[in-house]
């Protein structure tokens, strides 16, 4: 099983210094324009170091990150061999056009493709998630000479155009410039539009309302269907037994491509390398980005099918960016991949899934009634908390928050972990890196900030 450092020792590798952490925070205030933010009230943690699974304020304070900041740190924080990478890279080739051929990018492309189904042979990189999206659904729409995309209104694709677009959750309202997207309700059991009473049902009835709605838009009106594999922010909802390969039949039956978003789910998070993996289907268009390298280095892309690459043999991809395919990303893509298999880390999130997480979870909700649901795979996990068990009634709005959740959120920082918040759901989202012990502290610090908030429950 995975070893890492003793927390106490990590403890030991960084040195308080509040005056630059001081400094640091005056910088930010002053000059730094912070994303999904209204900037006059923000007051952001200033972090020092990390390591592992933990990091740490100016203060010395230790926090482990529950997390994985933006659900990205996959290999955890500080990996020696992806910064050694990195380092390696950056003083034999730094940066180099996309239209020239370097062994980073291709040692990359030829790693990313080896975890992909067989038929899936070319990587189109990009800088980050957005624009993994944005290229794929160029690459559909060039392809079958359909303009329409189907999408989740349970969704997050990213910020650029059409992803942000293509995103069903409240961020979408104020960026609605791009066209062609349709959106429809996935499977949801849990809090189902369908009024259905099993995950069987629910898939049947699912996959009727998609088939409508294909059949109203014009399957030859159509060029993919795009879903998150598991749906990550908008509440870790894991697709139904047969849902997934009930679009995967629909698609087909229509002549539409099937676009999964691994942006999130991808690199290990639900213990496979592909969340897809999970169910007995291929997509034709895979998107990459935040699990590939950790974050390390700004970078996704976009694993295409043969024939999907084969339509731009003789024809012009009309796309591109100038850190497509960046050495130092490229090289930490590398270094991830390997670092991964060598160490057993997709196994090890399964494990924690299987082993620590989920049922630790599932006993937090025997005990704490304002959790409704537990649910989850690997080290991919959300509690949908509510005020009534009865009615399902949410802690906090859909797009919004309440007292509530800010106090759950702040017993949970108190109590030395960074928690993962959005709407009515705790998500729970370690590195795929963390260890049985860590884990077993994380859960301690959750039933200790629910046992403070179980005073909101209503029901």
């Amino acid at each position: 099983m995975l070893a890492t450092a003793d927390p106490e020792e990590l403890a030991m590798t960084f040195t308080a210094d509040p005056t630059e952490g001081q400094r640091v925070h005056a910088l930010d205030r002053a000059h730094v324009f912070h994303s999904w933010s209204a900037q006059g009230a923000l007051n952001p943690m200033d972090i020092a170091a990390a390591e592992g699974c933990y990091v740490w304020d100016y203060d010395g304070n230790r926090y482990l990150d529950l997390s994985s900041q933006l659900v990205n740190v996959n290999i955890g924080h500080q990996h020696p061999k992806v910064v050694k990478a990195i380092q390696d890279q950056a003083a034999t080739l730094a940066t180099i056009a996309p239209q020239h051929a370097n062994a980073a990018r291709g040692e990359a492309a030829m790693r990313i493709a080896g975890l992909a189904p067989d038929g899936m042979n070319k990587v189109f990189f990009t800088n980050g998630g957005a624009d993994a999206i944005e290229n794929a659904i160029r690459m559909a729409r060039l392809h079958t000479g359909k303009e329409k995309v189907l999408a989740f209104y349970r969704s997050y694709h990213g910020n650029t155009g059409t992803a942000i677009q293509a995103t069903g959750d409240p961020r979408r309202w104020p960026n609605e410039y791009a066209d062609h997207v349709v959106h429809f309700f996935g499977p949801y059991p849990y809090r189902s539009s369908f009024w259905s009473n099993s995950p069987e049902q629910e898939t049947e009835r699912a996959l009727q309302h998609l088939e409508q709605v294909v059949a109203f838009e014009g399957p030859g009106t159509i060029a993919a269907i795009l879903m998150e594999s598991v749906v990550g922010t908008a509440g870790v909802l894991i697709p139904p037994p047969g849902y997934m390969e009930g679009v995967r039949a629909l698609c087909d039956k229509n002549g539409i491509l099937f676009i999964a978003d691994e942006v999130m789910a991808g690199f290990g998070r639900t213990g496979k390398w592909f969340a897809f993996q999970h169910f007995n289907i291929t997509p034709d268009l895979i998107t990459f980005a935040k699990g590939s390298n950790s974050g390390y280095v700004p970078v996704g892309g976009v694993i295409i099918s043969d024939p999907i690459a084969a339509t731009f043999d003789e024809r012009v991809f009309p796309g591109g960016l100038t850190y497509s395919g960046h050495p130092l990303a490229a090289a930490s893509i590398v270094a991830s991949i390997d670092a991964m298999k060598e160490e057993g880390i997709v196994e090890n999130a399964a494990h924690i899934g299987e082993d620590i997480l989920g049922p630790g979870l599932r006993d937090l909700a025997e005990r704490h009634p304002v959790i409704g649901e537990a649910r989850g795979l690997g080290v991919f996990w959300a509690l949908d908390l509510v005020s009534n068990r009865e009615t399902r009634e949410p802690l906090a709005p859909y797009g919004g928050t309440s007292p509530a959740m800010a106090e759950l959120g702040a017993e949970i920082k108190k109590r030395g972990a960074l928690p993962f918040m959005n709407f009515n759901r705790l998500h729970v989202v370690p590195p795929c890196t963390i260890t049985d012990a860590e884990a077993q502290e994380g859960l301690a610090i959750l039933d200790e900030a629910f046992a403070v908030i179980d005073k909101h429950y209503t029901g």
